[in-house]
């Protein structure tokens, strides 16, 4: 299997527009042939440009953070609807009253986090991916966003789970350390034995930014990790985001 994390951009990169980018975007997602992504920033714009190009391969769950339906960004996942059948899924905001449209603590935007529960149509083996954006403000707000999340996988017992997310901390930091300290999640770019250092965000300038690792697929002990890429080609010379996309590829147990 393969699990892309993928922060699309809302606006600007360099001096190419989000429009600009639908095209590269959408092709990088196609050539992955990821068996679920995780996006973020997804602007309602960019919701309808995705669907328009991925829906012939791909289906997704998610709402936009400042209605609950299609205003504000999404932290939607992606996922093969040929191959699989999205079994439950739901969207949560990260706050003290999770199952309302809301700031959480000290963030300065909403945040969600949106999970989809998906079943191979072929063999019935399951799992459940967790996709979210952290706030890039607020500590106290990240901090209890990794509680929360944490918490939430573990209601899906025995179930093999992913979390993939901008986690707006390097690695090292503390809610890094929350995750592959929690007995829980540990990143796969850690556990694979086919893995690679570059950073994940670059604002089209990677050499300023080399120790940016702010993009993470993190796996439960449900999964396998076998690589993990960070995917620095771009496409034709170009950036396809301000942030690398990543994926992992894993295997269940």
């Amino acid at each position: 299997m393969k699990i892309m994390s993928f922060n699309i951009r809302c606006g600007n990169v360099g001096e190419e527009t989000w429009e600009d980018r639908i095209g590269i975007v959408c092709q990088t997602i196609l050539e992955s042939n990821a068996d679920s992504v995780g996006i973020q920033e997804a602007t309602p714009e960019w919701m309808d440009a995705l669907k328009e190009n991925l829906s012939h391969k791909y289906d997704y769950v998610g709402v936009g953070r400042d209605d609950g339906c299609n205003k504000g960004e999404y932290s939607p996942v992606f996922y093969l609807k040929d191959k699989y059948e999205a079994i439950e899924s739901d969207t949560f905001w990260l706050s003290e009253t999770p199952n309302e449209v809301s700031f959480g603590w000290d963030a300065v935007c909403r945040r969600v986090c949106s999970w989809v529960r998906l079943k191979n149509k072929e063999t019935d083996r399951e799992y459940v991916h967790i996709n979210t954006h952290f706030d890039h403000i607020g500590v106290v707000a990240r901090r209890n966003s990794v509680e929360m999340i944490i918490d939430h996988a573990k209601t899906f017992t025995d179930i093999p789970v992913v979390f993939t997310a901008d986690m707006n901390v390097v690695e090292g930091t503390e809610n890094y350390n929350q995750f592959v300290s929690s007995d829980y999640f540990d990143d796969t770019k850690r556990l694979a034995p086919d893995t690679m250092s570059f950073c994940t965000y670059h604002d089209t300038k990677p050499e300023k930014h080399p120790e940016e690792v702010i993009d993470y697929v993190m796996i439960n002990n449900g999964f396998v990790a076998k690589k993990y890429v960070v995917m620095t080609e771009g496409i034709d010379g170009r950036f396809v985001s301000d942030h690398y996309p990543i994926y992992a590829e894993i295997e269940m147990k």
